[in-house]
């Protein structure tokens, strides 16, 4: 009975080291940071990509929803430029690269875009904003809603992000 427990023991124990084994040679140094877009509908192209995806990240950046709140405030909620929503958006974008560029990140490493707004008249704008603040650059996916209100009095956009980075 022991000779067969030993056996299994020896058997298990084999096993683990051939997993372990396993799994580092295919997690080694020879697989490198990739990110692709991919649009299939000819309407998308140029504006946002349907599809990216990522291959080793080094770190993935998730930005909670940013809109225009003041951040030199000291109470939440402080909404600049109440009322005008290109102005909203633009400090909005202006701050997420900010935050972007505080973790060795640019709009280039934006994976995907939640954008929600409160007024679907002001579609328009929203992408012609976030098109200003890409200047250029590959288009992430993208998905905008259409909320009644936003956490905050006065606030008509927020933008949700998530990126990803080499290192």
């Amino acid at each position: 009975m022991t000779t067969i427990a030993l056996a299994m023991t020896a058997m298990l124990s084999l096993a683990v080291l051939t997993a372990t084994g396993t799994s580092q040679s295919q997690t080694g140094d020879t697989n490198l940071y990739e990110k692709k877009s991919y649009n299939y509908a000819e309407w998308a192209k140029g504006r946002f990509s349907e599809v990216v995806t990522v291959r080793n990240a080094g770190k993935i950046i998730y930005l909670g929803g940013v809109g225009a709140e003041d951040e030199n405030s000291a109470q939440g909620g402080v909404m600049r430029h109440l009322g005008n929503f290109g102005a909203q958006c633009h400090y909005a974008w202006d701050k997420i690269k900010r935050l972007l560029e505080k973790h060795g990140a640019t709009v280039e490493n934006i994976d995907k875009v939640v954008t929600y707004m409160t007024d679907v008249r002001d579609f328009s704008e929203a992408g012609k904003c976030q098109t200003e603040a890409f200047a250029g650059a590959i288009q992430p996916a993208g998905t905008v809603v259409v909320v009644s209100a936003l956490v905050w009095p006065g606030m008509l956009i927020e933008v949700d992000e998530t990126a990803s980075t080499q290192k």
